[in-house]
């Protein structure tokens, strides 16, 4: 067996290996597709596709609890939470990229060691922020609080830093101020990693569970996780398909986002390679 054809077995084995392990990953997501589909009655028996695909399982899981409301709660927190973190991110990595103040490498260290506080150290000092400011069921309790990131803050310094010290002296002969390079130049050079940033802060944001539930009690204020959360402990749910379906509504949206955002996650690894 020459090199040539060794390599090529080498290739066809990653390959393959890539994927069994992206099969590995989608089995869940398949089965919670199928089972949503399925009667109850034939969820653990019978065919993997269901001979007869039962709709009505969505329609149950839909009017069964306010779902439109939950989506409306995520949509509106995780997009306002998502802008929040990437203006934040940017002005503050702007800042520790392009500027100098006294104590500039303290402040990058205070910024990184936030990400060194477990989430759940942080959760009843939150929560007593919020109940003195009276924030208790609002979409203030489930924004203000993430509203800032400190590795949006480190991935969007270093995309900065990569980038080009000419371009600062063009803008400053152009008579750009460092907000109007910030927004009209710097940005958009560093598109894939603000769009990445964005993308990891948006399915964060949805997907969060234990704040949502610690900041709000009614369900005109509950996200999509907390609500299916309680649609899944309602006492004598046992219609599991009906459960899957609810799920596989409160998942598709997220999908929808990775899915569009590939593209934005590819250029930003690329990018952040090849600059130098």
């Amino acid at each position: 067996m020459n090199a040539k054809t060794r390599h090529l077995w080498g290739q066809r084995g990653l390959e393959a290996l890539s994927l069994l392990i992206a099969l590995l990953f989608l089995a869940p997501l398949l089965w919670l597709f199928l089972g949503a589909f399925k009667a109850p009655d034939g969820l653990f028996g019978g065919p993997l596709i269901p001979p007869r695909w039962e709709w009505e399982n969505f329609l149950e899981a839909w009017h069964s609890a306010p779902f439109g409301r939950f989506l409306i709660n995520s949509l509106i927190v995780s997009s306002l939470t998502t802008l929040l973190v990437g203006l934040s991110s940017a002005l503050a990595a702007f800042a520790l990229a392009r500027m100098e103040f006294p104590l500039k490498p303290l402040a990058f260290l205070l910024a990184l060691g936030t990400l060194m506080i477990p989430g759940d150290a942080l959760l009843i000092p939150n929560f007593l922020t919020i109940r003195n400011f009276g924030w208790i069921n609002s979409y203030w309790a489930l924004i203000v609080p993430f509203a800032a990131s400190g590795f949006g803050i480190f991935l969007l310094r270093n995309a900065f830093l990569q980038t080009p010290r000419e371009l600062d002296d063009s803008a400053r002969l152009d008579g750009a101020t460092p907000l109007t390079f910030l927004f009209r130049i710097l940005l958009p050079v560093n598109a894939p990693a603000l769009s990445a940033l964005s993308v990891l802060t948006f399915l964060s944001s949805w997907n969060a569970l234990v704040w949502p539930f610690v900041a709000t009690n009614r369900n005109e204020w509950r996200t999509a996780q907390v609500g299916l959360a309680s649609f899944n402990n309602i006492e004598g749910n046992t219609d599991i398909p009906v459960v899957l379906a609810a799920t596989f509504i409160v998942t598709v949206p997220v999908l929808l986002v990775y899915f569009l955002a590939q593209k934005w996650f590819i250029e930003s690894a690329a990018s952040s390679g090849l600059k130098g």
